[in-house]
């Protein structure tokens, strides 16, 4: 029997009141009361914390869904949140919202749903363990052939490059994560989440975090369902954002980046290079030239084929044959947004 079955039978470590669960919404309509009911269910101790939506300015349902709910559970409530970006909503909820009582800062996404008494799992997890934050594994998922090949190489080593809380397995101390819980009075010691961020605002927090001594703990039986963008345009797109915001994040704190962060940067520069100095030799018709130049696109080529025979074979399925487009729509749009983001941010700083 896992923990999560068993919340009945623990001590509880925590106090209702003293959990503030934020959730930052923007156009949400289809997704927030299946949150919001998930976020509310599997322990009695939630009908006394306080729920938050910070709404960016929904032009659909959302507003109108959380106020019904409201008179549901007395302890949810509705509040603006003017610069829209998640970031800024969570600090403006704590600053608005938080009380003397509140110890623990629960973040949870809009769309995303819970298993039952996550909220105070998460809490008491940060008590027993006596660190600044819980964070949690993802489980990526698809409905589509493409979301579940996409789904099925992107927590692999080649997908996200052993990333703990990329399907980790196993609980411990840890640089970054998914967001769970985090101790308030850490989070205003470390000045919370920054609000210009758009994307890596939680691994920035996180950085912040570590450097200030704080301990980060990856709860690995406490796991959540991630599905993956639609199609290769909306997935590349992601990816895109996630490399901008990993290269400000470096050029902020000027990080050393590890190897899995600068890898798909690097493979686009050798596969840009490659395929220029193929042009070059054909134009003058070296040959030599043009094979030394093809050789690293040939190989990442190699690369993709591999991923998409092996997701087929695992999964005994042809949608594993989607892996290999989906690795390069994550793997080619992040190298290009953190060399753009490194470059632009380091322009910006020599300008200021």
């Amino acid at each position: 029997m896992n923990q999560l079955s068993q919340i009945d039978s623990l001590t509880p470590a925590v106090r209702g009141e003293e959990v503030l669960i934020v959730v930052p919404a923007l156009n949400e309509a289809a997704a927030i009361e299946p949150c919001l009911r998930s976020l509310m269910a599997g322990d009695p101790r939630l009908m006394q914390a306080d729920v938050v939506v910070a709404d960016g300015g929904s032009r659909d349902a959302t507003r109108e869904i959380v106020a019904r709910l409201s008179s549901e559970f007395p302890n949810l409530r509705l509040i603006d949140n003017p610069a829209r970006l998640q970031s800024a909503g969570i600090n403006h909820a704590v600053r608005l919202c938080a009380t003397p009582q509140h110890r623990i800062l629960l973040r949870a996404d809009a769309h995303a749903l819970y298993p039952p008494g996550y909220a105070m799992r998460a809490a008491d997890l940060l008590v027993e363990h006596d660190c600044a934050s819980v964070v949690v594994p993802m489980d990526s998922r698809g409905k589509t052939c493409f979301q579940r090949a996409a789904a099925w190489i992107v927590d692999t080593p080649v997908g996200s490059g052993g990333s703990a809380h990329r399907g980790g397995r196993a609980s411990g101390e840890v640089d970054h994560g998914h967001h769970a819980a985090m101790r308030l009075d850490w989070f205003h010691r470390v000045g919370g989440y920054d609000a210009s961020f758009s994307h890596n605002e939680d691994a920035e927090l996180d950085h912040r975090l570590r450097k200030a001594g704080g301990r980060i703990w990856l709860a690995a039986d406490l796991r959540l369902d991630y599905w993956m963008r639609p199609t290769m345009k909306k997935l590349a797109r992601q990816y895109w954002n996630y490399g901008r915001g990993r290269a400000r994040t470096v050029t902020k704190h000027a990080m050393r980046p590890r190897m899995r962060q600068i890898a798909p940067a690097v493979n686009l520069v050798l596969i840009a290079g490659g395929l220029l100095l193929a042009a070059l030799g054909a134009l003058f018709g070296l040959g030599g030239l043009v094979g030394l130049g093809l050789a690293w696109p040939m190989l990442y080529l190699t690369v993709l084929v591999g991923a998409s025979l092996a997701m087929a074979f695992r999964h005994s399925s042809t949608c594993g044959l989607w892996a290999g487009p989906a690795l390069a729509a994550m793997h080619v749009p992040w190298g290009a947004g953190f060399l753009s983001g490194i470059l632009f941010n380091r322009r910006q700083h020599h300008a200021d």
